[in-house]
C-alpha cells in the first residue's frame, strides 16, 4: 500500500459549475425525430424524454418512451446518462435501446456559449460490424427548445443519420 498516492483515492467534487449546463435538458420534453435509414426522405416519429439529475447531481439520466408507430421501431424505449467528469474535463455520456443491443458512448465538450456540444464516439456498424465514428451535436435554442444531430463515417464520408426536435412539455 505504501506505494498508492493519496491524491488518487481523494474524493472529486460532487459537482461543478459544469454540471450546471446540462440544466437545459432537465425535465419533459415532446421530441420528433428524423431518422435517415439511407437515402430519400426520413422516417419520422415523436416521443417523449425525460431528464433528471440523478446521484446526487453528478448525471443526467434520460428516459425516452416512443409514441407507438407503424415503423421499424414500433415500441421504442432508450435510456441514457450524461455528465461531467471532473477528472477529465470532458463531457461523457452513454445510450442504449431496444433497437439494438450495443452500448454507446461519446466524451466531449460544450463551446463558450455553453449552447452548443460536440461529442463524438465509435460504435461496430450495424451492417457490416466494422468500426464506424459517431458525433452528436446538440445545440439550445432556449429554455424550451433544443435539437440534436447525428453524424455516423464509416469511411466514406460523414453523413446525418438523425435529428432530434425537442420542446418543453
Amino acid at each position: 500500500m505504501g506505494d498508492t498516492d493519496p491524491a488518487a483515492t481523494e474524493p472529486a467534487p460532487a459537482t461543478t459549475p459544469e454540471h450546471d449546463k446540462l440544466k437545459p435538458f432537465e425535465g419533459k420534453f415532446r421530441s420528433e425525430v428524423k431518422m435517415w435509414m439511407g437515402p430519400g426522405e426520413p422516417m419520422i416519429s415523436t416521443g417523449t424524454m425525460v431528464s433528471e439529475f440523478d446521484l446526487g447531481g453528478r448525471f443526467l439520466r434520460q428516459t425516452y418512451t416512443g409514441d407507438p408507430n407503424e415503423g421499424p421501431f414500433p415500441s421504442f424505449e432508450g435510456r441514457g446518462y450524461w455528465g461531467y467528469n471532473n477528472v477529465s474535463k470532458r463531457f461523457e455520456g452513454f445510450w442504449i435501446d431496444n433497437a439494438s443491443t450495443m452500448m454507446q458512448t461519446e466524451t466531449g465538450e460544450v463551446d463558450d456559449s455553453g449552447k452548443t456540444w460536440t461529442m463524438v464516439g465509435e460504435m461496430p456498424n450495424p451492417k457490416t460490424g466494422k468500426t464506424m465514428s459517431k458525433r452528436s451535436v446538440i445545440t439550445v435554442e432556449d429554455d424550451d427548445h433544443h435539437t440534436m444531430e447525428m453524424y455516423f463515417d464509416s469511411g466514406e464520408g460523414e453523413v446525418k443519420a438523425m435529428e432530434i426536435n425537442y420542446e418543453r412539455a
